[in-house]
């Protein structure tokens, strides 16, 4: 999956007053590349990767999927784009609290349509994957933040996506756990010749990224350090 961006903006009204999240940025993202967006918090760093995901709709400018504009396609269209070409890390993981472990990763294979057999052996699979083989049966608050994270990036992985999309993947692990979770994301987008875009605090992210940005008030610029 290529993205590219056109004077992508994002505007929100605060009371009186008009926030420029996203100003303006022109981003190309080739195929299976690893790519990290850094920046201080609230510099536009999320909002750039929900407008980039499709789950935000910019105040103007466009997103192109493959040299597709992407305000030209049909609200079904884009919820299929999100749920089989694009995985999503969340900041805040977005676990479910009443499913296992097991059943977080098989909700997106049966929004795709798979068979209630498909769905297992794949969630199992994926998760063994990340060692959380012997987890299966937890709900999540009965795992740790690095656990949780694992199954969050197992659920990702579900619709073998195109395009990883993760939220400061790393921001509340401890020094530990995040280098286990940056190896697991670089040899996905190694291994998998998955595309990862990761917005970040973390310069260990940094170090292994394939190219840098940084955003600042809402503009984007290619980090040369």
């Amino acid at each position: 999956m290529r993205i590219k961006t056109e004077e992508l903006t994002r505007k929100f009204r605060v009371g009186s007053s008009e926030i420029t999240a996203v100003n303006r940025v022109n981003l190309e993202i080739n195929e299976a590349t690893f790519i990290a967006i850094v920046g201080p918090s609230g510099s536009g760093k999320s909002t750039l990767l929900n407008l980039i995901g499709l789950n935000d709709q910019p105040t103007y400018g466009r997103v192109f999927i493959d040299e597709t504009d992407a305000s030209l396609i049909s609200g079904r269209r884009r919820r299929e784009i999100r749920l089989l070409r694009i995985g999503f890390v969340f900041q805040t993981f977005n676990l479910l609290p009443t499913l296992t472990v097991l059943e977080n990763v098989e909700l997106p294979l049966s929004l795709a349509g798979k068979s209630q057999e498909e769905q297992r052996e794949k969630a199992m699979t994926l998760l063994e994957n990340v060692s959380l083989g012997d987890r299966i049966y937890h709900r999540p608050k009965e795992l740790s933040i690095g656990e949780m994270q694992r199954v969050a990036i197992a659920r990702a992985l579900a619709n073998d996506p195109e395009t990883i999309i993760a939220d400061e993947p790393t921001g509340e692990l401890d020094s530990k756990t995040a280098k286990e979770t940056i190896d697991l994301l670089f040899d996905i987008n190694r291994k998998r010749k998955t595309t990862v875009i990761v917005a970040t605090h973390d310069e260990k992210i940094v170090e292994v990224a394939d190219t840098t940005y940084t955003i600042i008030d809402g503009k984007l610029g290619l980090n040369t350090n």
